[in-house]
């Protein structure tokens, strides 16, 4: 027996309902008449009237006395894109990871990761093609070296020397942006079961990843100049972990700086316990030269370095690397070799192209100024707010700080995204996200939008 088709009536009202279901029809607007969706369908009036009539039974749309048909205030517009967040779905990293690869015309995104596109657009990735292009087009059609494009890692030896960080090319491995950097010391140090010691806030997407190897995550409180030393000591002796990810300069969430002393207090305790210290300065190139680091101090002996250029150059370049011991570098490059192959030489090549003209030193020492600038402005903005800001910096690119009256932050983020504003709540910075936290994590570069302060004032 053939099935019976939908009579056009339903099909009309059907082809309706997903038009409001997923947001093309919104709440409150108004339907053509009956005789215009008649005539827009080559229909009869009582079709179309049929049509309203299963709508409005089915609460999609509501007829109002001389004003036609609307579609309903509790017709709620379902978003089918992969990508798209919903209100009760758990705010953990892999969410604030999302809400950062999207592009949102229409949100203020304080949550961002990243300077704005605005401040780096300058370095005119276009300009470089053609000069990739003329000085190897053989090699862009081939697996590159293990290690990374050679003149590319010769440049960062010169970088890293900036830092007082002794690297050969041999020690530096280019990798597929810094997050492929601490998977690689991850696949190779970690076992199911082993502790990792972390900043508490720290990191959320080294989170994600430590939790995939079934790592036990323990967090060392983070400070106004740098991890609780007392706390990281007692961490050591319960767990004798071999790895500890921490971030000198330029800290995400906290805007905070590792203090000379405590650097070397780390280094003194990495000593005693045989611990490796992986330090991410992935925002080396938005703070000065002369800031603490690790890797200085320890000269690579017991720290692993990773470095980036998402933040100065662009994310989608994808090249970021890491320095170490040789021997251990080497064996990072096959831990890459086995699980990427290798990374992409047209990028890296790209990128050597471009911190090779001399136009990128003025473009980083441009970008600190805006920070600076920027860094002020959200200060002062937060401080109008009464906010409570952890740190009070001069220069970077977020802000860590608490707002009156709101002690739980994935609460207000939930509700400020029905106001177009996209916040970083605290707990997800958190090693132990089941935790209640006051805090968030502010892009210095938009908290002198004055749509922020308007949402709070309705959110109030």
């Amino acid at each position: 027996m053939r099935d019976e088709k939908p009579s056009l009536s339903a099909t009309l009202a059907n082809n309706l309902a997903r038009q409001i279901t997923e947001g093309v029809l919104r709440t409150g607007d108004k339907l053509p008449s009956i005789r215009e969706y008649a005539e827009a369908n080559g229909c009869s009036k009582n079709t179309v009237i049929s049509a309203f009539d299963m709508l409005t039974a089915n609460g999609l749309i509501e007829p109002r006395r001389g004003a036609g048909f609307y579609v309903a205030s509790v017709a709620k517009p379902q978003q089918h894109d992969e990508d798209a967040p919903t209100l009760d779905r758990a705010m953990d990293s892999v969410w604030l990871m999302r809400e950062q690869l999207q592009s949102k015309p229409d949100f203020l995104n304080l949550g961002e990761g990243f300077p704005p596109v605005a401040w780096l657009e300058e370095t005119r990735l276009d300009h470089f093609h053609q000069r990739v292009v003329r000085t190897g087009v053989a090699s862009l059609f081939r697996y590159g070296s293990r290690f990374g494009y050679l003149p590319l890692r010769q440049h960062l030896q010169q970088k890293l020397a900036g830092y007082e960080i002794e690297a050969a090319p041999q020690q530096i491995v280019l990798t597929h942006g810094a997050n492929q950097a601490m998977d690689m010391v991850v696949r190779y140090f970690v076992r199911a079961g082993d502790t990792v010691l972390v900043d508490d806030p720290g990191y959320y997407a080294l989170f994600g990843k430590l939790k995939l190897s079934g790592a036990n995550i323990v967090g060392v409180p983070r400070g106004v100049d740098g991890p609780d030393i007392a706390a990281l000591e007692e961490r050591l002796k319960a767990h004798r972990p071999r790895l500890f990810f921490t971030q000198s300069v330029g800290h995400n969430p906290t805007a905070t700086d590792i203090s000379a002393a405590k650097a070397h207090r780390i280094l003194q305790l990495a000593e005693a316990h045989d611990l490796i210290v992986v330090e991410n300065d992935a925002l080396a190139d938005l703070k000065p030269r002369s800031a603490t680091r690790i890797s200085a101090l320890d000269q690579l002996r017991r720290t692993i370095y990773i470095g980036s250029f998402s933040k100065s150059v662009s994310a989608a370049l994808r090249v970021g690397f890491l320095a170490c011991d040789a021997n251990l570098a080497s064996d990072l490059a096959d831990v890459k070799m086995l699980t990427h192959v290798s990374s992409s030489e047209y990028c890296e090549r790209t990128l050597d192209a471009i911190v090779s003209d001399g136009h990128f030193l003025r473009h980083t020492n441009r970008l600190q100024e805006r920070l600076k600038r920027a860094t002020a402005t959200g200060v002062e903005a937060l401080l109008r707010l009464d906010a409570t800001i952890f740190k009070v910096s001069d220069q970077s690119l977020y802000l860590w700080a608490r707002l009156p009256g709101r002690d739980d932050s994935i609460a207000f983020a939930k509700e400020m995204l029905d106001k177009h504003v996209i916040l970083a709540p605290g707990t997800i910075f958190s090693a132990h996200a089941n935790n209640v936290s006051p805090w968030f994590r502010f892009n210095v570069a938009y908290l002198g939008d004055p749509k922020f302060e308007k949402a709070l004032s309705r959110a109030r």
